[in-house]
């Protein structure tokens, strides 16, 4: 059987890729990965705004402590050469990786200003990453900007880098554009490798205590799986750039309904961090199961069977079951209409 597959012009040995995560990060929880067969693995992003903030912090510490004492102006302190920043302790551990790794990785960008989001690519371009995600994490609240706006936002981060660098690069979108396939066929056309579909934005809470909003993470369930099918459905037949469907995949069970839908691959996060590095190994059995049982001789067999250019009803991924699907619902026992 092979569950080889294409994925931003490499070759993969199978469909199951680590999504950036602590995992992803310490060369320990790599190898772990690797050994239980993960094709590739994405690190945490490189944050512009965490290499600014430690900027800043360190230009106080070393320049401005002398401020209201004037007799300490000639004497500051010195930096030890044994001090390594952020962005030195990211690009050093993609060389790591690289070096004690056997399958591609994938480095995450996401930055705050035009010229960091081209500088930190070609930084992790040299440092070795094989591929380049964008993860663009940008909430449009401003109501004096327009939808097309937003969307050249994404457009103009997209082709400066594209520009600057020469490895493969993916953007991770939202489902929150107005129309996903304009935007998705203007980041092919603008030379996008390939589309991750959805970014997962992290939700603020309110604390009923403190009266503050506080930062809360929430892991997948495999519900969140079904707007990435749908939309990797639709978009497949639209595009020849290669598609990755993350959020909610926890199972073989999403990772075949995606790869029909028409994903190259399916990326793994929360089920990895719930479970351990050897959940690949469990998902890798069942979906090597499951096309035995259903006499599938290849991924690339599967790949888009079930798209919407290839769907008995294609209509199903859009509106055409939206009444049946709520006459579908049964009310809880006990409950009185």
């Amino acid at each position: 059987m092979d569950l080889s597959t294409q994925y931003l012009g490499m070759t993969l040995k199978n469909p199951l890729v680590a999504s950036s995560s602590p995992l992803t990060w310490e060369l320990k929880s790599a190898l772990a990965l690797q050994q239980a067969g993960v094709a590739a693995i994405i690190m945490p992003s490189l944050f512009e705004e965490q290499i600014t903030h430690e900027q800043a912090k360190l230009q106080r510490f070393v320049f401005q402590q002398s401020i209201g004492h004037s007799e300490t102006d000639g004497f500051h302190p010195s930096i030890s050469p044994l001090y390594q920043d952020y962005q030195y302790r990211y690009l050093s551990q993609i060389k790591l990786l690289k070096q004690q790794l056997e399958i591609p990785v994938i480095a995450s960008l996401n930055g705050i200003s035009d010229g960091g989001w081209v500088q930190y690519a070609r930084e992790l371009e040299l440092a070795g990453a094989d591929a380049l995600e964008l993860n663009i994490y940008y909430i449009a609240a401003n109501p004096e900007e327009s939808s097309e706006q937003v969307e050249q936002r994404y457009l103009q981060t997209f082709q400066s880098i594209r520009e600057n660098t020469r490895i493969p690069v993916s953007v991770k979108l939202t489902h929150q554009f107005s129309s996903i396939v304009s935007i998705a066929q203007s980041l092919q056309q603008a030379g996008a490798a390939g589309l991750t579909l959805f970014n997962r934005f992290y939700q603020p809470d309110i604390d009923l205590e403190t009266l503050k909003v506080v930062p809360k993470l929430e892991l997948s369930s495999p519900a969140e799986s079904l707007l990435r099918i749908r939309w990797i459905a639709i978009l497949r037949h639209q595009l020849s750039m290669s598609l990755a469907m993350t959020g909610g995949v926890h199972s073989a069970d999403e990772v075949l309904k995606g790869l029909m839908a028409g994903a190259d691959i399916a990326c793994l996060c929360s089920a990895l961090l719930m479970h351990g590095p050897e959940h690949i190994s469990v998902v890798l059995k069942q979906l090597s199961q499951w096309m035995i049982e259903k006499e599938y001789v290849s991924v690339d067999q599967l790949k888009g069977s079930l798209s919407y250019h290839h769907a008995i009803n294609p209509a199903a991924y859009e509106r055409a079951n939206y009444l049946e699907v709520l006459d579908s619902y049964s009310y809880a026992s006990g409950v009185m209409v």
